[in-house]
């Protein structure tokens, strides 16, 4: 029996007044979800437990079977894999996100706030060639990475990320790494002055370097499971795991990371992908990211589509019994906009109704043992 992994990015949340107590993924009509439950169960569990940062490179990878030990400091590196490149021993990697700054210089935005996607595009256009000793590279909007050298010492910085931060003051959230870095201080003031073109209404924008990662292995994902994986993603952090653990990697083109993703497109790659892999992971990022805009509906109206729209298409074009989790990685509240270590929903089934007892899980670990039980 083949495996099918739904990570619904975010999918915790709080309970809202206003909807008689429900979170976001109780309030969604889920028809095809609630389907599953009836075959296996539904489940309130957390990923993170008391060990892990509530992110999704972390959660992901435990998710996956990755133990803590072998789990990357930061994400920055698998993000450049997903893009096709690697960098050296002697070199580190950093997110570095195009911020809104108000006027008295706190951050008002992690994300771009207030430009338009053509506006970011032409932002990282402007800061391509600052310096020649650190490398800008563009992923999609405002997520960039920076590459440069280890000595900079910038490893071991503590710098908060920017989507806790906003209302926070940016010379104070970046002033232990301009201290260590007389380089990226240099570069993040450059920056700064090519960006003035695009202020406005009381706002400016800068660059937000963070989550700095060096060169790292992970374990290959058949040695540890002798199972064939797949991942359908667009969300680089995803693809990027994908990478590092050997699994096929599928971006579905019309796949945006966001709620605007063709889902339909999703379900079709999955559906190739269970005809010829082990297991399958599917990742919707559009609900971490309506969270972090505050905007609790639109992850309602995103969880609803995920249902409607992949798997309701997945469930009616596989013949053959699955094994599913549907699960979020980590909770993001739509209040704050901040992940957080809670619980999420999990819903575990196989399609065929068998293995009822199997999906009474407690932890992590029985997702794991449930997905990974090898194929029949």
């Amino acid at each position: 029996m083949r495996s099918l992994l739904m990570i619904i990015d975010g999918l915790g949340d709080d309970a809202f007044a206003a909807w008689q107590g429900r979170t976001p993924f109780e309030k969604a009509v889920h028809i095809n979800m609630d389907e599953l439950v009836k075959k296996g169960s539904l489940q309130n569990l957390s990923i993170c437990e008391n060990d892990l940062v509530p992110e999704s490179c972390s959660c992901i990878l435990r998710l996956l079977g990755v133990a803590k030990k072998d789990m990357p400091r930061n994400r920055a590196y698998l993000e450049l894999l997903a893009n096709g490149r690697d960098v050296s021993e002697y070199e580190m990697v950093l997110r570095c996100n195009l911020v809104a700054v108000d006027a008295a210089g706190y951050l008002a935005g992690f994300n771009g706030a207030g430009l338009t996607a053509a506006q970011m595009e032409e932002a990282a256009l402007i800061c391509n060639d600052i310096f020649t000793d650190i490398e800008f590279v563009h992923l999609s909007e405002y997520r960039n990475l920076l590459i440069m050298d280890k000595a900079a010492k910038v490893l071991d910085c503590k710098i908060k990320p920017p989507h806790e931060s906003v209302g926070e003051h940016l010379e104070e959230l970046l002033a232990e790494v301009k201290l260590q870095s007389l380089a990226l201080k240099n570069f993040l003031q450059e920056a700064e002055l090519r960006l003035e073109r695009f202020a406005h209404d009381g706002l400016h924008y800068a660059l937000y370097p963070w989550g700095a990662s060096a060169r790292q292995s992970l374990p290959n994902f058949y040695r540890l499971h002798h199972l064939q994986g797949a991942a359908i993603c667009k969300a680089e952090i995803v693809h990027g795991i994908g990478r590092a653990l050997g699994m096929k990697v599928v971006v579905p083109k019309g796949a945006t990371g966001d709620v605007d993703t063709d889902l339909f497109a999703k379900a079709r790659a999955t559906v190739q992908m269970l005809e010829q892999y082990d297991f399958v992971l599917a990742h919707f990022n559009g609900t971490d990211e309506a969270a972090h805009r505050y905007d609790a509906l639109e992850k309602v109206a995103f969880i609803e589509r995920i249902d409607r729209e992949f798997l309701g298409t997945v469930l009616q074009a596989v013949q053959e019994p699955l094994q599913i989790v549907i699960c979020g990685d980590h909770v993001t509240s739509s209040v704050t906009g901040k992940h957080d270590e809670g619980t999420v929903p999990v819903i575990a089934a196989c399609t065929d109704g068998s293995r009822k007892q199997a999906t009474e899980l407690a932890s992590y670990r029985d997702i794991i043992k449930f997905l990974m039980k090898a194929c029949d």
